[in-house]
């Protein structure tokens, strides 16, 4: 399951940042970006994400994931559209074949809400590594 390996690197990565900031005693909520074409299901990440963070300092923490929808642009129009699932990657105004996908890949953690002792600390956004 795909998903389960996300959700483990989302916790390494959620706990190293913790370790790092040193006074984290519980991590609360973690709010991802899943891009429409990341191919990640959301249901399924947060069922796994529930496992993993089992016996760790994430236990209980809540996943929220935000939607990223896919959009393109032609490079012979510059037309923009929303390329949807199954993506659309031919542009629907000149049918051109040369397009930039501009966004839907996005699979990043935005956000972390822990508890700490001492001031509070928000880990910097960092990807999370693709499966090749």
């Amino acid at each position: 399951m795909h998903e389960m390996s996300v959700a483990l690197a989302v916790v390494d990565q959620v706990a190293e940042a913790a370790d790092r900031a040193g006074n984290v005693t519980a991590v609360r909520s973690v709010r991802l970006q899943v891009g429409e074409l990341a191919g990640v299901v959301p249901d399924s990440l947060t069922f796994c994400f529930e496992l993993a963070c089992a016996g760790t300092l994430l236990e209980g923490a809540e996943l929220v994931t935000e939607a990223v929808p896919g959009r393109a642009q032609c490079t012979a129009c510059a037309h923009e559209w929303a390329v949807g699932m199954p993506p659309r990657l031919t542009c629907p105004v000149c049918d051109g074949t040369r397009t930039d996908l501009l966004s839907g890949r996005e699979l990043q953690i935005v956000d972390v809400r822990w508890e700490a002792d001492g001031p509070a600390h928000t880990p910097t956004r960092e990807p999370i590594p693709e499966e090749r």
